[in-house]
């Protein structure tokens, strides 16, 4: 009975792990990563439209992203949004394309982003606590409605800190991943 509860949950454990990779894909690394910039809203002839669904997106060098719109009459717009981003690069737009190339990143910006990395992991922390937190007070609630034992409880107590140690672990492994590619030279 407690098991149906805690699997009914597991979809929100996996958005929170969803949620926390995507957002650590947008911090930059050494090296050029298009998803630095495809969640970019543009404006799409009125809609506002990432910039992956408007644009081919490569990466040619390893510290440089090529933006190809499908219609060049986008590029300014793209070049805008790239600069109302505050994503700390300039664009160069030279008709055709937009080229971005990222500065070699410094000891203190590397440093400054495995602090922003950490606040994301400890927000991914509090988000499965919180989805832990509601499973558990619809365990208590059920021992209630039901009159379960208290071995029942403690039991599914146990199930339930396994489900979430599973989870911590995933955000460990996330986060050391992405500190390593942080402070990779």
């Amino acid at each position: 009975m407690y098991t149906e509860i805690i699997s009914s949950k597991k979809s929100e454990f996996e958005n929170a792990i969803e949620h926390l990779y995507a957002e650590c894909n947008k911090l930059r690394t050494g090296r050029a990563n298009a998803s630095l910039v495809e969640n970019l809203k543009v404006d799409y002839y009125g809609t506002p439209t990432e910039l992956k669904q408007a644009a081919n997106i490569t990466i040619p060098e390893a510290r440089q992203i090529l933006i190809q719109p499908w219609d060049k009459s986008l590029l300014d717009i793209i070049e805008q949004a790239i600069n109302k981003a505050d994503l700390g690069v300039s664009p160069a737009n030279d008709g055709v394309v937009i080229r971005i190339s990222l500065p070699p990143m410094t000891e203190q910006n590397r440093k400054d982003l495995v602090k922003i990395l950490n606040q994301k992991i400890e927000e991914a922390r509090i988000r499965i606590r919180g989805v832990r937190e509601s499973i558990w007070k619809e365990i208590l609630a059920q021992e209630k409605k039901e009159n379960a034992s208290e071995d029942e409880k403690f039991i599914a107590k146990e199930d339930l800190q396994k489900v979430v140690g599973v989870y911590n672990s995933k955000i460990d492994e996330i986060k050391k991943k992405k500190e390593e590619d942080i402070m990779t030279i």
